[in-house]
């Protein structure tokens, strides 16, 4: 009902640089950038400077660095995004996660801690905003 559309979540999924299909098992540590998409199990930390999506049959044991993540499949391990992270109803996270911004679906299941990051430029927006406020209650 809201946020991204169903075309919008199948066009972003659809534009990747890699992907690990759904038969294939990586045991190590995942480097990269640009967009990949994970469908089978990797037994390591993904350092991945660009966008994850984990799919359905996607599984992570280890530790994640990303700039944005799309979750349908399985963590356990630490996230750690820069951006934003969707936790999609069939995901599961099991870890710790610092991110700016969060959206966990209806029936999506997280066991960890959270720890919600600013940047410098959201801090300044919104105290802009409540200056205007005071302003305008001012008149």
């Amino acid at each position: 009902m809201f946020g991204m559309k169903k075309d919008e979540k199948l066009n972003k999924s659809l534009n990747i640089d890699s992907l690990i299909g759904e038969g294939i098992k990586i045991i190590g540590k995942i480097e990269g950038n640009g967009n990949i998409r994970i469908d089978g199990v990797i037994e390591g930390d993904v350092d991945y400077k660009g966008s994850i999506t984990l799919g359905e049959t996607g599984k992570v044991k280890g530790n994640i660095i990303c700039e944005d993540i799309i979750v349908a499949g399985e963590i356990k391990g630490n996230v750690n995004a820069k951006d934003k992270l969707t936790l999609l109803p069939t995901g599961n996270l099991i870890g710790d996660l610092e991110v700016e911004s969060l959206v966990i679906h209806e029936k999506a299941s997280f066991d960890g801690n959270c720890k919600m990051v600013t940047t410098n430029s959201n801090v300044k927006e919104f105290n802009a905003e409540k200056k205007n406020e005071k302003v305008k209650e001012n008149k």
